[in-house]
């Protein structure tokens, strides 16, 4: 079954760390409706909703993502690439523990889950200013052990590499070519963004539906036109701290 790691919306949001977007107001309550529909979203997509709020003096705690990557062997729990969320993994590693094996990214070596992307077998990982060679080093020790094939992918000016990239179905990418470099991609069917929403590169994909943020209607309806099931999600407050769909959930099969 289909479950879901997600995190209430922190009272700190307002707080943020932002790397790219200038900050500008969240209103926290509408932060909260948004990420109480996401939610829903995902139990009417079949997925089970495991709500954390361990983390709530973290003001960018709902971005569970980075806090770790599960595989179908092994949980990895993350080493954030900012002083400001370190001690977030914690809570998220109690709770793999029951679900997963546990391999732990050591300092000095920085990984955030939001770098790592699962096509099948091969695992692409952004180089970013989140997540550094020694991260990616040993996350390969890990993934080597369970036979992954592990790619390092050169990201810039923007925050992950699912920012820019991230999986569409089986073999296709949705991404945004002027942030990551897609010769790394070569093997899989590359799908770029509209040129006008450049942040739409972000989606999250379920079984047969791919979610797409609701600010980019473009890039929703290139995906309807290549027959790609499509459903639109209302994240824009959250987005205001540099969220995109995938970074708010960790999906695993149990």
């Amino acid at each position: 079954m289909l479950k879901a790691f997600v995190h209430t919306v922190s009272p700190e949001i307002t707080r943020c760390e932002l790397t790219h977007k200038k900050r500008v107001a969240i209103d926290p309550q509408i932060a909260v409706e948004q990420h109480k529909r996401y939610c829903e979203t995902l139990q009417e997509l079949g997925a089970e909703i495991i709500t954390l709020s361990d983390n709530l003096s973290y003001p960018d705690s709902v971005f569970v993502e980075d806090s770790a990557v599960i595989l179908d062997e092994v949980a990895v729990i993350c080493r954030p690439g900012i002083a400001a969320r370190r001690g977030e993994e914690q809570a998220i590693a109690t709770e793999l523990a029951r679900h997963r094996s546990i391999e732990v990214i050591q300092a000095p070596a920085t990984l955030e889950g939001g770098d790592v992307l699962q096509m099948g077998n091969t695992l692409f990982v952004g180089k970013t200013s989140r997540t550094n060679e020694a991260g990616i080093n040993a996350f390969k020790e890990i993934a080597d052990v369970f036979d992954y094939n592990l790619v390092s992918v050169e990201v810039e000016d923007c925050l992950h590499l699912k920012t820019a990239c991230t999986a569409l179905s089986g073999r296709s990418l949705l991404v945004n070519p002027a942030w990551v470099d897609i010769a790394a991609l070569s093997e899989f069917n590359v799908i770029t963004v509209d040129e006008t929403e450049p942040w739409a590169a972000n989606v999250l994909c379920i079984g047969q539906t791919v979610c797409v943020a609701e600010e980019f209607p473009e890039t929703a309806a290139m995906l309807r036109d290549l027959d790609f099931k499509v459903r639109t999600i209302d994240i824009s407050e959250l987005s205001k701290a540099e969220a995109g769909l995938t970074c708010l959930s960790l999906l695993f099969n149990a």
